[in-house]
């Protein structure tokens, strides 16, 4: 999860730009696992002022003004299919669009990085990669995260992005951070040495220019 990374950790509660920042984090990909929110407790509360949106057992009445009053949101991995369900069942996408144009930072890792797009590559439907069509759309193009640590993830995004079954898009290694400015790429950061990031249309992969934190 993004909060075991310090180094990723403390650049993307910089972009909060204040001293403590309001951080809550949505679970849902992982069933709102209490392990989970219980490492990211241990991970940001010395830092920020820490909430958890629960869906599974929602507890939260009024998402769209708790997520509009955050700093920064962010979304943990797992089932991305299962988790665009669900927040399009409780409104959680429209309300995620509305903080995203208000200027709260969202971020998240592997389902969180990958929600943002039009689509992607998941293992959200069983043990063989599939594309998904249905991100939120807040990013344009595709994503695939993982592309150094899962075998398969690599030639299946070339492929479906070459056939046409897929938009071209960006894939990027593990602890690898793509920082997006609305709609635009700004910055590409890493903090682990080596790490890679590639735009991926039908003629193949072209690298992109990585900083080091």
């Amino acid at each position: 999860m993004l909060g075991e990374e310090p180094a990723l950790r403390e650049y993307v509660l910089a972009l909060c730009e204040v001293a403590r920042p309001r951080v809550c984090l949505i679970p849902t990909a992982a069933a709102d696992s209490e392990e989970l929110v219980q490492r990211f407790d241990e991970d940001f509360a010395p830092l920020a002022e820490v909430s958890h949106l629960a869906l599974f057992r929602r507890t939260i009445a009024d998402i769209p003004a708790h997520l509009l009053a955050q700093d920064l949101i962010v979304v943990s991995g797992g089932n991305t299919a299962s988790l665009l369900a669900v927040w399009r069942m409780h409104g959680v996408d429209t309300a995620l669009r509305e903080a995203w144009e208000r200027g709260v930072v969202l971020s998240g890792s592997s389902a969180g990085g990958l929600c943002w797009f039009e689509g992607g590559v998941t293992d959200s439907f069983g043990p063989v990669l599939a594309p998904l069509h249905d991100g939120l759309g807040l990013l344009p193009g595709t994503f695939c995260p993982h592309y150094d640590s899962e075998p398969e993830r690599q030639p299946t995004y070339r492929r479906l992005v070459a056939d046409g079954t897929l938009a071209p898009g960006l894939a990027a290694d593990d602890y690898v951070a793509l920082r997006y400015e609305g709609p635009e790429l700004a910055e590409i950061v890493t903090s682990h040495h080596g790490a890679r990031a590639f735009r991926v249309d039908r003629d193949g992969e072209h690298p992109l220019a990585l900083r080091q934190l």
